[in-house]
C-alpha cells in the first residue's frame, strides 16, 4: 500500500508545480508554495480510492490547492505594494482606452512600451490583480484574502490536460500547440513543420484519440 502511495506521489509531482505556479508573485516564496503542495499531494495519495472511478489528478488538485491556500490564511494576509497597485491601475486604464480606440486588447509589450516598464512588471501587476482574490484596503496598501470557494474542478481539468500534453512527444506537442493554441490550419501547420497536410491530419487524429483516452 505504501509503495502505491509513493508511486502516486512520485508520478504526480508535476501537479504540485502546476498548482503552485498559480500563486507565484503573491507574496509567498515558491519553495514554500511547493512544499505545501507536496503535503497536499501526500494527503491525496493517502485518501485516494481508485475504485471510485475518478482520475487521481482530479481527486488530488483540490487537496493540493487547499494546502497552498492554507499558507495564505495562516499568514493572515499577503501584502501588495502600492507600486504594484498603482501600476495595475495604469495598465487597466491603458487597456480600456486601447480597446475603445483599436477594437482589440493590447499586447503585454504594447502596454510595457507605453508605460515605460518591463513586460515582466506588467505581467506581475496584472497577475496579482487577476488571481482569485479580493483586495481589502488598509493603512499601508492592500491585502489579499483567498476565497474559500474556487473552481477546483475546472483547475483539475486544465491541469490534467496540461499534464497529458506535457507527456507527448515533442513533435506531437508542436502539432497541438500550432493547431489549437496558435489557431493554425492543417496546411499552415504542415508548412511550418515541413510535412504534408495529409501527414498532419493523420497524426493529429492519433494524438487526439490518445489524449481523450488519457483524460477519460
Amino acid at each position: 500500500m505504501a509503495d502505491n502511495r509513493d508511486k502516486l506521489v512520485e508520478d504526480n509531482l508535476k501537479l504540485v508545480h502546476y498548482c503552485a505556479n498559480r500563486f507565484r508573485n503573491r507574496g509567498i516564496e515558491y519553495d514554500d508554495l511547493y512544499q505545501a503542495g507536496c503535503i497536499g499531494l501526500v494527503k491525496a495519495a493517502d485518501g485516494f480510492d481508485e475504485d471510485r472511478g475518478v482520475k487521481f489528478s482530479t481527486y488530488a488538485v483540490p487537496t493540493i490547492l487547499g494546502e497552498i491556500k492554507r499558507l495564505f490564511r495562516d499568514g493572515s494576509a499577503v501584502r501588495i505594494s502600492r507600486s504594484i497597485k498603482e501600476l495595475y491601475a495604469k495598465c487597466k486604464n491603458y487597456i480600456d482606452d486601447f480597446i475603445c480606440e483599436q477594437g482589440r486588447e493590447p499586447t503585454m509589450q504594447e502596454i510595457a512600451d507605453c508605460l515605460g516598464v518591463s513586460v515582466e512588471r506588467v505581467c506581475e501587476a496584472i497577475n496579482v490583480s487577476s488571481c482569485p482574490v479580493s483586495l481589502t484596503p488598509d493603512e499601508d496598501g492592500f491585502s489579499i484574502e483567498i476565497p474559500e470557494q474556487a473552481k477546483d474542478d475546472e483547475i483539475a481539468d486544465r491541469l490534467s490536460l496540461e499534464q497529458v500534453i506535457g507527456e507527448l512527444e515533442p513533435i506531437d506537442r508542436q502539432i497541438i500547440d500550432l493547431r489549437f493554441f496558435k489557431n493554425k490550419t492543417q496546411s499552415q501547420t504542415a508548412q511550418i513543420m515541413g510535412k504534408t497536410q495529409v501527414w498532419i491530419s493523420r497524426r493529429e487524429k492519433k494524438i487526439l484519440l490518445y489524449m481523450r483516452s488519457q483524460l477519460e
